[in-house]
């Protein structure tokens, strides 16, 4: 589970230094960030905080407590991250790419061991577990909204990127998350 989170963070970092947005919960919050000077975890953490009661519904108590847990992780590695990393410089293709490959790594690692960062990842578990729908489909779904929404804050070009962004997260999701592939608990 450290190997999920230190790969999103990564690709937050990898996103945020390219100026982009992603979709889900880590779009909102990157979205938040370029509004509100917060650490982009931090803001996570916040619009992470309805998904966890869900998953406290839903999801079962292990996997709600790993969540939380995750989150929390998530919001003290995003803090103190850029301290012992800067990512001067990075082309925003690069940044779509890679950033968004690697938090759907993390996400898809994290999910196999029964954890999710949160968001509409719990949702996306949640709809796959009860209604056998595909993680990464439902999850693309839910992205073209917050993708909508990036357009009022985000420049076009940077919008074009950072679906391409979202494109590579769920692509992640949809290629690799699947009945019979191997479980991880």
């Amino acid at each position: 589970m450290v190997v999920g989170c230190a790969l999103v963070t990564i690709g937050l970092m990898l996103l945020q230094a390219g100026r982009l947005v992603t979709g889900g919960v880590a779009g909102v919050a990157l979205l938040l960030h370029y509004v509100i000077p917060l650490p982009v975890g931090l803001l996570l953490a916040i619009a992470n905080l309805p998904f966890l009661l869900l998953a406290a519904r839903t999801m079962g108590r292990e996997f709600t407590i790993k969540s939380c847990t995750l989150n929390l992780a998530l919001a003290g590695l995003s803090a103190i991250a850029p301290s012992m990393m800067t990512i001067a410089r990075v082309h925003p293709a690069f940044a779509a790419l890679v950033g968004g490959s690697t938090i759907g790594m993390g996400v898809l690692a994290l999910a196999r061991h029964q954890a999710g960062v949160g968001g509409f990842g719990i949702v996306a578990l949640w709809l796959y577990r009860s209604r056998g729908l595909n993680a990464g489909r439902t999850q693309m779904t839910l992205d073209a909204g917050v993708l909508a929404l990036s357009a009022l804050i985000v420049p076009w070009e940077r919008l074009g990127w950072s679906i391409l962004s979202a494109i590579a997260l769920n692509g992640v999701m949809l290629v690799w998350h699947r009945p019979g592939r191997y479980t991880g608990y």
